[in-house]
């Protein structure tokens, strides 16, 4: 069975917190050392998270998710059919609507399956696909929103097997193989490591490359990282984007430790540098240069973060298990831990304000030509899904709608002429744009 792009450790310690700190939540799980092996917010309220059993390693199919920004977490479980399924995905996209992916840990054919109701209920998707013996094995589903996602393993009969809903799941087609590359000899994919980010999705393989859709699924490419595999024995990494354009990746060969970062989405990376922070669990904070550094391992277990892109390391706190970790902004995040009972612990949420506008990438949009009389162009460097306002000077809305992706365009040639205002927000970011159209 393929390994895991996961660092997962089961031991407590004790511990003190510094300036920045960690708020204790409890997960609700009804065993002690419930792990968290995924964390997905959803906005400030609406967090999910995937759990695991951090004593034996048995098959855990429960979750957990709060609706009121972690002040009470409940948790479920994920009927998969089978028991002895292994879920290695969690993907929502509300409060209420869900998918997870499993495998049959014998042979790694997978299935897929999605909650309705806030994870009461769940029912399987894409029957046929990822069961070709042999050869499927499924790596992880990702929905880009409540209709668009995609599902994805490894190569079959030479090809990598991706399936694209537009539905919600209702029907799955397989991504042709002309919008896919190549996959290498024995390439394969892995059940952990893949990165998402508004309408872009990274894979990594364990030849050291990435495959990435930047078109939620209609269309792939692939790069090489610097490093020949990312979960292999000798040597592995772990990525994480702050942007569609910028992220970093933390090579791991015995105990070296390689720092890259990235401008281009992942197509090249820096030269590398020797890795000096003492956590090894890299997560941006999203639109920011900040990487929040957590770690799990015995004897070198607490959490730091970098306010300039993985140069220098602040110390939140130590001696503490910090796991994966996922935010929203610099004031929203939250890292995993093990549960002690359904009251204790399970999850930690930041306390302060990591972010400031110093440390901010430039999010600013752009809106052009300006003047215009027609069409006119819509864009932000790193913010890929925001909501589009468009007022007339008395105040009156014309245009309400939500985009994603890079650039957007919309045609004002109805307009009359004069000034109007395109405000855009996101979960980041507001600004408000004046437009003449002539």
């Amino acid at each position: 069975m393929k390994k895991l792009l996961l660092i997962l450790s089961s031991f407590f310690f004790s511990y003190s917190v510094s300036s920045q700190s960690w708020v204790s939540q409890a997960t609700g799980f009804s065993d002690a050392s419930r792990g968290i092996s995924e964390i997905k917010i959803i906005d400030a309220n609406i967090v999910w998270a995937l759990a695991y059993d951090g004593v034996a390693g048995a098959v855990i199919q429960e979750f957990t998710k709060t609706t009121n920004g972690g002040a009470t977490w409940t948790p479920g479980t994920i009927n998969v059919g089978d028991p002895a399924l292994e879920i290695n995905n969690l993907c929502p996209v509300n409060a209420t609507t869900a998918w997870v992916s499993a495998l049959i840990p014998a042979d790694g054919n997978g299935v897929i399956y999605k909650t309705s109701d806030g994870g009461a209920t769940w029912v399987q998707q894409n029957a046929s696909g990822f069961q070709s013996s042999g050869q499927s094995f499924i790596n992880g589903v990702h929905f880009f929103n409540a209709n668009i996602g995609v599902a994805f393993g490894d190569p079959v009969n030479g090809e990598f097997e991706i399936y694209r809903t537009t539905d919600g799941g209702t029907t799955w087609s397989a991504v042709p193989a002309a919008s896919l590359p190549n996959p290498t000899s024995g390439e394969y994919g892995y059940n952990g490591g893949n990165f998402s980010l508004g309408t872009n999705l990274w894979l990594p393989t364990n030849k050291g490359r990435l495959l990435r859709t930047t078109d939620m699924g209609v269309t792939w490419s692939v790069s090489q990282a610097p490093l020949t595999d990312f979960g292999g024995a000798s040597q592995s990494g772990r990525v994480s984007f702050s942007s569609a354009t910028n992220g970093c990746l933390l090579k791991t060969a015995g105990t070296t430790y390689t720092f890259y970062t990235t401008t281009n989405g992942g197509a090249t990376w820096s030269a590398g540098t020797p890795f000096t922070g003492a956590y090894r669990l890299l997560t941006y904070i999203p639109d920011t240069n900040i990487i929040v550094a957590t770690s799990q391992a015995t004897g070198a277990s607490g959490s730091a973060y970098s306010t300039d892109n993985g140069t220098t390391w602040t110390t939140i706190d130590s001696g503490a298990q910090r796991g994966v970790s996922a935010f929203l902004n610099g004031s929203t995040g939250w890292c995993a831990g093990f549960s002690s009972d359904p009251f204790t612990d399970g999850i930690f949420k930041i306390s302060g304000n990591l972010a400031t506008n110093d440390f901010s990438l430039n999010t600013n949009f752009s809106i052009y030509p300006n003047p215009s009389n027609s069409v006119v162009s819509i864009s932000s460097a790193a913010i890929d899904s925001y909501k589009l306002t468009v007022a007339d000077l008395t105040g009156k809305v014309l245009v309400e709608k939500s985009l994603s992706g890079i650039e957007n365009s919309l045609d004002i040639s109805s307009f009359s002429k004069g000034i109007y205002f395109f405000t855009l927000n996101s979960d980041k970011k507001s600004e408000t744009i004046k437009v003449i159209k002539n």
